[in-house]
């Protein structure tokens, strides 16, 4: 068996660790790597075919052993083949070692990473954009993706530096709807000049903010949700940015909240507010 893995069909069992196609995939999990393949992994069927459903480009698909004979990862198999892609069947051990997990999903993904331009983001009617500055934590971040999509929001714009939304972290914090939300991304600079273009409501949390979160009216136009790093909150500069610096009233002893569940709660009054304006007018 040379190298690890047969041929079978169109399908390639891999057997070996040292396989030079399982040490790629296996790379995935450091961001250089990511980076320079300009790919990232999903964990899951029903993931994979959701990505396949809204045309994300598979490169790999990676079943166990365990799935052969399956009819819904044979026809995923089929259709990764007819988009061009790679089929590997694998042991469980070479499995584990991909997800770094000891009870790893059944199938595995290899995608494509897909950013969509800042200057092709020109929201309109009542749209809802989230930007998050310098975000760190990838649970936080996938949370926020996840939530987005659960409210209809049109995408995700990252500011600064932040944690990658293509790490296995977040992409499992998504479950699945990093394929549906689109990520943008762009340095302050950038972003606060995009911003000047921008012809609705930036509304940005912040501890000096004077107004109930509740108290705004976010319908009818668009609206951009800004939120600050998970330690330092909005800088000055893009706080300067924000037509309206709104705060979540604390009940209790915790003088803040998490950046995801604060992020929820703005997203989901935004949401709240549009919908007073008749069903059809989600965010």
């Amino acid at each position: 068996m040379s190298e690890g893995h047969r041929a079978v069909g169109q399908v390639k069992e891999v057997t070996s660790l040292s396989n030079p196609l399982v040490k790629d995939i296996r790379a995935l999990a450091l961001k250089k790597f990511r980076d320079q393949q300009n790919a990232f992994l999903a964990e899951g069927l029903k993931l994979v075919i959701d990505a396949l459903d809204l045309g994300w480009t598979i490169r790999t698909l990676v079943f166990a052993k365990s799935g052969r004979g399956n009819a819904a990862v044979e026809k995923v198999a089929a259709r990764t083949v007819a988009a061009g892609g790679l089929v590997l069947e694998v042991s469980e051990k070479v499995l584990s070692a991909i997800t770094r997990r000891d009870n790893p999903q059944m199938v595995v993904g290899v995608f494509s990473q897909r950013y969509v331009p800042l200057k092709d983001i020109r929201p309109s009617g009542q749209d809802v954009w989230v930007a998050l500055d310098r975000v760190r934590d990838p649970g936080n971040l996938g949370t926020v993706i996840r939530t987005a999509d659960a409210v209809g929001a049109k995408g995700v714009i990252l500011v600064g530096e932040t944690t990658d939304p293509f790490s296995i972290e977040t992409v499992r914090a998504t479950m699945g709807s990093i394929f549906a939300v689109p990520v943008a991304r762009a340095n302050a600079e950038a972003f606060l000049q995009w911003r000047k273009g921008f012809a609705g409501l930036v509304a940005g949390t912040h501890l000096k903010g004077a107004v109930d979160y509740r108290a705004i009216d976010y319908a009818g136009r668009p609206v951009l949700l800004l939120m600050g790093n998970e330690q330092q909150g909005l800088p000055d500069t893009l706080a300067e940015a924000c037509d309206r610096l709104v705060r979540i009233p604390q009940a209790g002893r915790a003088d803040s909240l998490n950046l995801a569940v604060a992020t929820g709660v703005m997203l989901f009054e935004v949401r709240r507010k549009a919908l007073e304006l008749g069903p059809e007018n989600t965010a």
